[in-house]
């Protein structure tokens, strides 16, 4: 049966601690941090002691998220953050170290405390009294080293007040005015659609009329990365259209492939598993520059959204036995021909039978019929109205009641779809089929983004999303 659309609010999340677990792994490394890290563990390796680093970074500038994650990138750390509670005086910060020497297993061992300062009266103590405890540690129970405790802060004051609270026990003190920004400007788009994709079962923003331009405009006027992803779930809340369920017509761009490498590039403007629903991420990124910025990008995304916007490979081997004698008007339909057009993902799409859980992926083929299909592909490329003709007459002989070259109206603009095929089953969609019949040479990506772009356009203008020009 086909899909129903998913009603659970989408995820977004900007906090570290609010990261999907799997997720985390995933997260860029910080060079400068790790590098300072490794270097202070070696040096204390020498030296013996403990080392302390108070870290200053924005609200969202990813400082939680760069110094936790550093186990992943320095597996032989481990990273263990302190609770509130076991940092107010020495007995407690030991406690709390020889817990976590249990689970690190002799590895060195980052120890963090996170902007504890803001939830304390007493402020302006805190650094004096935690520094006083970490000297004492260093000159007795952690004088072996292995220890390096660090302090997140959001304020440069506190942090500074942290620097000189050490003043008598400099040699504790990794670095004086240790900052994280968080990754560049120019990566945050990409950084927000991975982290809404990974939290989202793979569905990608645009599915929710936010486009990579969108993110990109919006992060020109945030500080931090996590500014930036607060202001997009904000306009999240206020993007969740639910175009999906009221177009009559479902669009479904059908290219015939004969080898392998064609099937790929089709996969790759697709998410094959879906239904072959259109990636408009991947297809924004193929554009060049100039396109991505004057082409009407979300008037498209939104007749994307609208008419269900399909991309669809079919094997010519499978549409080469409907399709021989193309100028006969009465063709006979045998039982082994329609099995095989029956066992195509277009008709599980266009008969409302796809279920993605029983979805294999379209393979080339090592076969006479394969090979005879290749050879014969190339000769019926100049005849797309006839293969349109014998699919709807095709369709029409197993049930779907289908017809060729016909003419849909709105009081905005027309199309003429090659096939139009009748909806299997009420209150489903009647499937516009447009047939892209390249020869095999000629099906490149510029080519499939072009027809895309072309078959987008014209959808846009039906519905009334773009005016016709």
């Amino acid at each position: 049966m086909e899909e129903s659309l998913k009603s659970e609010n989408p995820s977004l999340p900007s906090r570290y601690e609010d990261l999907d677990i799997g997720f985390r792994g995933r997260l860029k490394a910080n060079k400068e941090l790790n590098a300072l890290i490794s270097s202070t563990f070696r040096k204390k390796q020498i030296t013996g002691g403990i080392g302390f680093l108070p870290i200053f970074g924005a609200s969202g500038s990813g400082k939680t998220s760069a110094i936790m994650e550093t186990g992943t990138h320095l597996p032989d750390t481990f990273v263990y953050q302190l609770d509130s509670e076991n940092i107010g005086d020495k007995e407690s910060i030991l406690k709390s170290i020889e817990m976590a020497k249990v689970d690190a297993d002799g590895r060195p061992i980052i120890a963090v405390v996170d902007q504890y300062e803001e939830a304390v009266a007493t402020r302006l103590e805190l650094p004096t009294s935690f520094i006083e405890s970490l000297a004492i540690l260093d000159r007795n129970e952690l004088k072996d080293g292995g220890i390096i405790f660090v302090w997140l802060t959001t304020s440069e004051e506190f942090q500074e007040l942290l620097v000189q609270a050490t003043s008598r026990n400099s040699r504790i003190l990794v670095q004086k005015n240790f900052s994280i920004d968080g990754p560049p400007k120019d990566e945050w788009p990409e950084i927000v659609l991975d982290t809404f994709a990974a939290h989202n079962s793979e569905a990608p923003l645009s599915d929710f009329d936010i486009l990579p331009t969108d993110i990109a405009e919006i992060s020109k006027r945030k500080d931090t990365l996590g500014d930036t992803i607060e202001a997009v779930a904000e306009r999240l809340v206020d993007s969740i259209p639910d175009f999906q369920n009221i177009a009559e017509y479902r669009v479904c761009m059908l290219w015939p492939v004969t080898d392998g490498a064609r099937i790929n590039l089709i996969h790759q403007f697709t998410e094959p598993k879906q239904g072959y629903k259109l990636n408009f991420d991947a297809w924004h990124r193929s554009l060049n520059v100039q396109d991505q910025k004057t082409l009407p990008l979300h008037e498209l995304n939104r007749a994307r959204l609208y008419f269900d916007f399909r991309l669809i490979p079919i094997a010519a081997a499978d549409l080469q036995p409907i399709c021989q004698r193309l100028d006969e008007e009465k063709f006979e339909f045998r039982k082994s021909y329609t099995d095989r057009i029956r066992t195509t993902h277009l008709y599980s799409i266009i008969s409302g039978k796809w279920n993605s859980a029983n979805y294999a992926p379209l393979r080339e083929r090592k076969s006479q019929r394969a090979d005879a299909a290749r050879e014969w592909y190339p000769s019926v490329t100049q005849h797309p109205t006839k293969i349109g003709k014998r699919i709807a007459q095709c369709f029409s002989h197993m049930g779907v009641p289908s017809e060729y070259e016909e003419k849909i109206e709105t009081r905005h603009s027309s199309v003429t779809a090659d096939v139009l095929c009748a909806a299997p089953f009420e209150g489903q969609r009647q499937t516009i089929i447009e047939l892209k019949a390249f020869a095999p040479e000629n099906t490149m990506p510029s080519t499939i983004a072009g027809q895309i772009r072309i078959t987008l356009k014209k959808h846009a203008q039906l519905a009334g999303f773009l005016a016709r020009q």
